[in-house]
């Protein structure tokens, strides 16, 4: 039988999943993001792509860089550019914190999950993270796969 939703207005637009891969995440903050028509309507039909993307602090604003919104065709000469600069909105205070832990700490931005909110507005999750060494990554992959490993001999006996 299928699990109805807790909210039925809750969708998960995009996900970069290799972000954990990457990074270490040491903390994540729910941003806002403005957005054309076209590109809501977009997001509606589930295209976009934000593997490639990430955050910058520029001028006292916080932008999305490289982030994919597919074209939206019904909008014609209306659309918009797909991987234009999309301003994200935080308040002051998390702006200088993020400010401070790119500028000082060597963090880097990284989107984590595009999605609507229960309220049906498009909500951006960033990971303040740091860079994983190539070490780090294996290690990473080792425990995925003994963990992997752990749960297929504890199924079996």
């Amino acid at each position: 039988m299928a699990q109805q939703k807790s909210d039925p207005n809750y969708k998960v637009i995009a996900e970069n999943r290799r972000a954990r891969f990457d990074y270490f995440i040491e903390s994540d903050i729910e941003v806002g993001i403005v957005l054309t028509g076209s590109e809501v309507k977009s997001l509606r039909a589930g295209q976009s792509n934000i593997a490639e993307s990430y955050a910058s602090v520029e001028e006292g604003e916080l932008w999305l860089i490289n982030g994919y919104i597919a074209a939206y065709k019904q909008a014609g000469v209306f659309g918009h550019e797909e991987r234009r600069r999309r301003k994200l909105l935080v308040s002051r205070k998390e702006l200088a914190r993020l400010w401070q832990a790119v500028g000082r700490e060597g963090m880097t931005l990284v989107p984590l999950v595009m999605y609507f909110n229960h309220r049906g507005v498009v909500k951006l999750k960033l990971g303040i993270a740091k860079g994983k060494k190539v070490h780090d990554k294996r290690d990473t992959e080792a425990k995925r796969d003994w963990g992997r490993q752990k749960q297929r001999l504890l199924k079996q006996g």
